[in-house]
């Protein structure tokens, strides 16, 4: 299947599963991928219950009510895109910015057989954003003991971290506290990305949109950045 009809076909696929979860679907849905990582770019993707909670400042509540729908339905977003690209998904990460109506979707896989080795993803300005990911995590909570990233297209880019929890956090999960911690470090992570002054400089574009999320048992992160048009 050719890459354009893939991507109309997922995007059309997560729009409708959005809508039967959530009530409203996201206006519009952007796909980007490789071999072996992809990523969904939802905008205007709000129901009308939500504004109401987020007018009372109840972003906590949207939160966890959102968290607690993708755990059921991230099962069926791995399979579906199986099915459709050949990938076998091993990592999905998801965020929402709540303030602007839009969320991220990222997949991380083990490519088909047939795919063809990963291209080499370096982009200008890259040791320099891998160097301000790694001052902000030091800020939140260590230094990254890897940072990679990905431009999958030049809107979108992808970064991963490896080894960033710290004792007291791998603890708090131990105990159950995934949830709390995932709330936390949201707030606070997203702050320090979104104040960050460098990455427009790094990039020499405009940054429309930050997206963070984790996998606690593999000790890992992915972060999104939403570029402006070139």
């Amino acid at each position: 299947m050719e890459n354009k009809q893939v991507q109309l076909e997922l995007a059309g696929y997560i729009g409708r599963t959005l809508r039967e979860n959530f009530g409203k679907g996201p206006e519009s849905v952007f796909v980007s991928y490789n071999d072996s990582i992809l990523a969904i770019y939802l905008r205007n993707f709000l129901s009308p219950s939500e504004r109401v909670l987020l007018g009372q400042g109840q972003e906590v509540m949207v939160q966890t009510t959102r968290d607690m729908l993708m755990q059921t339905l991230i099962p069926e977003f791995r399979a579906y895109i199986t099915i459709l690209t050949g990938m076998e998904v091993k990592e999905f990460y998801y965020d929402w910015g709540l303030h602007n109506k839009t969320g991220i979707f990222v997949c991380i896989g083990t490519p088909p057989e047939a795919a063809e080795p990963m291209k080499d993803h370096t982009y200008e300005g890259n040791e320099n954003l891998h160097a301000e990911i790694k001052r902000i995590s030091i800020l939140a909570q260590k230094e990254p003991e890897k940072v990679y990233s990905y431009l999958l297209n030049p809107r979108t880019l992808v970064v991963i971290r490896e080894g960033i929890l710290v004792a007291i956090e791998k603890e708090l999960i131990r105990l159950g506290g995934s949830e709390t911690l995932r709330l936390a470090k949201r707030n606070l992570e997203k702050r320090l990305l979104h104040n960050s002054s460098h990455f427009e400089g790094i990039l020499q574009t405009k940054v429309d949109d930050i997206f963070v999320d984790w996998d606690f048992q593999l000790d890992k992160s992915a972060i999104a950045l939403i570029l402006s048009n070139p």
